[in-house]
């Protein structure tokens, strides 16, 4: 079992679809919480964090800490959108990390597809 596990409900996207995805926490050390970053391949363009835990973000955010506290039973649910029109097939790079002390401690990394 790894430390820590990113789940998306779909790996191939379209502009200004919603994203959802899971994040499972199962490390036992000390930590502070865990970034989701996601990088567009080929592009210039990010991905904005719409929510997590049913908590809806406000600013447009393209990285999203989310504390331990806000960890109930060590799982985060999130959404996202991307909000730019592609003339081509774009690779995209979820990343999640478990920080602590402003340290990466571990990672996982999912990739998925954004369709014109």
């Amino acid at each position: 079992m790894k430390d820590i596990e990113l789940k998306l409900e779909n790996l191939t996207f379209k502009p200004h679809e919603i994203i959802k995805g899971k994040i499972q926490v199962n490390y036992s050390g000390r930590y502070d919480g865990v970034v989701v970053n996601a990088q567009i391949l080929g592009s210039n363009q990010l991905i904005v964090y719409r929510s997590y835990n049913n908590k809806s973000i406000s600013q447009n955010l393209s990285r999203l800490f989310i504390n331990k506290n806000d960890i109930p039973q060590n799982l985060v649910e999130f959404t996202a959108s991307i909000e730019f029109e592609s003339k081509e097939i774009h690779e995209i790079k979820f990343r999640v990390s478990i920080i602590q002390e402003h340290k990466e401690i571990e990672s996982d990394v999912v990739f998925g597809k954004l369709m014109p």
